[in-house]
């Protein structure tokens, strides 16, 4: 499948991309950072899809250096609970 397979999509991808934006807003207001992680993890990766969409290559290194780091957070915060 390629890269332009969901550029149909791309619009409700950036709907979903938003709530899970104030999903993760309203996790980090409550304290509630295992959560925030969590939904501010795929949001990042629809943005970078959506930046790899329109060429927006400052977009996709951004979310994709924020995609690393809540991929370590995320890692970090099992292997300390566990």
């Amino acid at each position: 499948m390629t890269l332009m397979a969901f550029a149909a999509f791309e619009q409700q991808l950036k709907w979903v991309a938003f709530v899970l934006g104030v999903a993760s807003t309203i996790c980090v207001v409550q304290g509630w950072q295992l959560a925030a992680m969590l939904f501010s993890l795929p949001f990042c990766l629809i943005w970078m899809y959506c930046a790899w969409l329109r060429r927006e290559p400052q977009l996709k290194y951004i979310n994709m250096l924020f995609t690393v780091l809540y991929v370590y957070g995320i890692g970090r915060y099992f292997l300390i609970s566990a």
